[in-house]
């Protein structure tokens, strides 16, 4: 009796070890990177293949309701030095190129 408990509590690890591994391998092969995506405005253009691009966005307060606009400034990957102040871009999240630098500009929108 006690043998036949062990081969099937054995079956039953082995069983859940192999779908571990099948899981693994699932995740590996799907797992998509997700990229952040912004648009904004052109506000320096002094460095060499970077701009820095400042993207405002609508906030809420939650005491009061009131809206108001937050801004944030990137440095951007701008390879061909293309793109001047006053131009509108959408950019994309990408590996790190430096300290700072970790978004690459993908085309512009709009000239101003």
């Amino acid at each position: 009796m006690e043998k036949e408990t062990q081969k099937i509590s054995n079956g039953v690890k082995e069983e859940k070890k192999n779908q571990k591994v099948e899981n693994e391998s699932n995740l590996s092969q799907s797992k998509a990177v997700i990229r952040k995506k912004f648009n904004g405005l052109v506000v320096s253009d002094k460095m060499d293949k970077t701009i820095v691009v400042k993207v405002d966005r609508s906030k809420m307060n939650s005491k009061y309701g009131k809206r108001y606009i937050a801004n944030k400034k990137y440095k951007v990957h701008d390879e061909k030095n293309q793109y001047k102040e006053g131009d509108k871009v959408v950019f994309r999240q990408c590996r790190p190129i430096s300290k700072e630098k970790k978004w690459r500009v993908l085309y512009n929108t709009q000239k101003k």
